[in-house]
């Protein structure tokens, strides 16, 4: 068996992967208490999934561009690829079976009635990331592919990506790259743009209109960053770092732009985020250089739970959005649930911070005890 060695990481890269997941959560916790795209604190946390895919797209090149020409099989390639991102899938399905009956609240209108053995079909299913259609195994009637942990849709695609980059993409020229590069920009731009919701949210469900949000969602950064990696000349930027992270929490936190006339102005400020500032974020972050032990100790420890806190939060997020979307005090009459009033982040902000520390812990927990043991012995065992 043929050995790759590892190369040095981009220790900054690692460290935005980190904030840009902490923002994740903290946007799905907002998002509970929200009742529209309009009043959503962290308004645009969702273009995480697309910074996600700039990053790994750079990150795939530097790591595996030249070793095709050293003798790198496309065995040893995906191999390398499922070592690194399928025990943590396999870790999210299991934490959203263990997490699924405590979420059994009248929104999730169908867990209530879920028998034990679906609910561990559809968890067996799930670790192996096999997309599961609206039917009778949507055990909680949001129409997710993954119905126990809702953000593996994204895994899906990043390994649709992994696949076309090992059998396809990575025989492209930089010109042919570019010319992919810019169909898919333009895709992009145009599902923004015309979205009926004035966003580029979607790619969770396995129908045809939410396939399509998602291919177009993952081609154009996936691909834009490996690009980015094939042309960039990286620079010498201080504190990249900082400057790198405030430009995602400001990215993040803006307001939804435009109103209810003009949801393409909120569609063109996502997608030009995407086309322009995501690649100049990792470009600025790949030109810095950590230094001090803090700096490192912090990215260092941000990268590691990038990762296993995005795959794992959701669960908790289930229970935290049906407890705060529910009367504490039950109705004398259904219909008076049109008029319940959510509690604000105020209100619930004991319970909305444990869950958001409780989710940076689990995180923890299944990098130390689980994700990184089980990689190096499969990494021992396998290739």
């Amino acid at each position: 068996m043929q050995r790759i060695y590892s190369k040095p990481r981009y220790e900054i890269l690692d460290g935005l992967r980190g904030v840009a997941a902490v923002m994740v959560v903290a946007f799905h916790i907002f998002e509970a208490h929200s009742t529209s795209h309009f009043d959503q604190i962290i308004n645009h946390g969702y273009l995480a999934v697309d910074f996600f895919f700039v990053l790994s797209g750079f990150v795939i090149g530097y790591a595996y561009d030249d070793r095709w020409a050293k003798g790198m099989s496309i065995g040893t390639f995906f191999k390398r690829r499922l070592i690194r991102l399928q025990p943590m899938v396999v870790a999210g399905s299991l934490v959203g079976a263990a997490c699924f009956y405590f979420q059994d609240y009248p929104m999730f209108y169908k867990i209530h009635d879920t028998p034990a053995w679906l609910m561990l079909a559809v968890m067996a299913i799930g670790m192996t990331l096999i997309p599961l259609a609206p039917g009778k195994m949507d055990i909680r009637g949001w129409s997710e592919m993954h119905p126990l942990n809702g953000p593996s849709w994204s895994l899906f695609f990043e390994y649709c990506a992994n696949v076309f980059y090992g059998l396809f993409v990575r025989r492209f020229s930089k010109a042919l790259l570019s010319i992919l590069v810019i169909i898919a920009g333009i895709a992009l731009v145009h599902l923004a743009v015309t979205s009926p919701n004035g966003d580029i949210i979607g790619g969770w469900s396995l129908n045809g209109e939410q396939l399509r949000i998602g291919f177009t969602r993952l081609m154009y950064p996936f691909f834009a960053g490996l690009l980015l990696f094939r042309i960039g000349k990286t620079g010498k930027i201080k504190n990249a770092f900082l400057w790198c992270s405030l430009l995602i929490i400001i990215v993040f936190s803006a307001p939804r732009i435009g109103d209810e006339m003009h949801l393409w102005a909120n569609g063109l400020y996502d997608s030009m985020t995407i086309v322009f500032l995501f690649p100049l974020i990792v470009w600025l972050g790949a030109s810095g250089e950590v230094t001090g032990k803090y700096a490192s100790k912090i990215c260092k420890f941000l990268g590691e739970i990038s990762y296993p806190i995005y795959i794992t939060h959701y669960p908790l997020i289930y229970i935290y959005t049906g407890w705060v979307s529910t009367p504490k005090i039950p109705l004398a009459n259904p219909a008076d649930f049109a008029t319940f009033v959510k509690p604000t982040i105020i209100e619930t902000l004991p319970l909305a911070l444990l869950t958001f520390f409780a989710s940076i812990l689990l995180a923890w927990v299944c990098l130390k005890s689980y994700d990184l043991p089980i990689r190096r012995w499969l990494t021992k065992v396998w290739r």
